[in-house]
């Protein structure tokens, strides 16, 4: 994908007090979802750039025909869906009043995404090949919604930005400045092309249990989607890769069940007739 990013330069976003610096981006919730994050790329321009790149991806699979063309899927993800954003003021408020858009694209492809911003999208190759239920369907959206509420895509790109301008966080930080930086390129590797690291796929994990179990779905199929992804044999070694093996994430789920199995118990009588 290619995004309309602009190219900015350390010196820039200094000068127009743009870096945030060291902070959390959420509310730690039940399950203590927060850590300190680098963040000196403007949320602003993240998020914008992503926007307009989903949209570029919605207009090439409607004129493939490839969008939104399985009605019960797509009553199905919006569904779900609705109920995960309806809990992420637990985590950020100001998330509650985000654009939200959510699609599916026909493919074989098994994958979910939710861009920075609150832009979803779901591949039915997702929900045919693992037979996915509801309870694990909004596992996976749960843990695509964490990323963009975490604003990993925007943590990843100010560590290249400083990478880029051969700055320590502490120089950046200081005032310290070197040339203009593409900023296209950091997008397009990094919302759109490399994984996320391994503590960030990890707090993705566990902010998506607790949002699903305040959603009332049982977060219990979040280590039942795993199972399958193994099954499916995409789960990879890992050594040698950004992502925690699937029995390590099993492993991770299982040990945070006892503190969000009582959030689900208390939800789940609310959407009892509900999908």
């Amino acid at each position: 994908m290619r995004t309309g990013w602009v190219s900015l330069s350390l010196a820039a976003l200094l000068g127009a007090g743009l870096i945030s610096g060291c902070q959390s981006t959420t509310y730690g919730g039940a399950t203590h979802s927060s850590r300190s994050q680098f963040l000196m790329v403007p949320s602003a321009e993240v998020n914008q750039s992503a926007a307009l790149a989903y949209n570029k991806e919605l207009t090439k699979a409607r004129e493939a025909g490839t969008l939104n063309t399985n009605k019960a899927y797509v009553a199905r993800v919006n569904a779900i869906s609705r109920r995960l954003i309806a809990q992420v003021g637990v985590f950020r408020p100001d998330a509650l009043s985000w654009p939200w858009q959510v699609n599916v694209f026909q493919s074989d492809e098994v994958n979910a995404f939710c861009m920075p911003g609150g832009k979803i999208g779901v591949y039915s190759g997702l929900i045919d090949k693992l037979k996915l239920t509801d309870d694990e369907l909004a596992a996976v959206l749960g843990h695509e919604i964490s990323h963009a509420l975490r604003e990993h895509s925007r943590e990843q790109m100010s560590q290249e930005v400083a990478k880029q301008e051969g700055l320590s966080i502490v120089g950046a930080l200081a005032g310290l400045s070197g040339g203009a930086i593409d900023l296209a390129n950091v997008a397009s590797k990094f919302v759109f092309t490399l994984p996320f690291s391994r503590t960030m796929e990890s707090e993705a994990d566990i902010m998506g249990l607790e949002l699903m179990a305040r959603a009332g779905y049982n977060p219990e199929a979040a280590v039942d989607v795993w199972r399958k992804m193994e099954q499916l044999g995409k789960s990879g070694a890992e050594l040698l890769s950004t992502h925690p093996s699937s029995a390590t994430r099993i492993q991770d789920l299982q040990s945070h069940l006892p503190q969000v199995m009582p959030l689900y118990e208390a939800a789940k009588n609310k959407y009892r007739s509900t999908p």
